[in-house]
């Protein structure tokens, strides 16, 4: 079983995600490390994911928590919408202006990846 904080396997599957150009939901990446999904672990899981994009962005590569996402609506949760900046973005969370913003990050990383795998 693998283990939540283990940043570089964490990375690499949201690597892979990227370069294959799509998303993924919060429980289908627990399943890749592992575990069921529940609610202490996604919230483990996004501290993680933020760690993660905080290290992407010293490398100048795009975010990649921008890919983990809600399977009811394909969008990611609370934690990411109030974690690092997101531009100018003061909109709502759901709905289809976060669709567009989360579309647009989310092709930034698929392009980035694309190249850089």
């Amino acid at each position: 079983m693998s283990d939540l904080w283990d940043m570089a396997e964490v990375r690499a599957h949201l690597v892979a995600a990227a370069a294959a150009g799509h998303s993924i939901s919060y429980s289908e990446l627990l399943g890749h490390l592992g575990f069921a999904f529940s609610r202490p672990k996604m919230r483990a899981l996004c501290k993680t994911l933020g760690a993660i994009d905080a290290d992407a962005r010293g490398r100048g590569e795009p975010d990649l928590a921008v890919l983990v996402v809600r399977q009811s609506d394909g969008l990611p949760g609370q934690g990411w919408w109030v974690g690092e900046e997101k531009g100018d973005y003061d909109g709502p969370w759901e709905g289809p202006r976060a669709q567009k913003l989360v579309e647009k990050l989310q092709q930034r990383a698929f392009d980035y990846w694309r190249e850089h795998r």
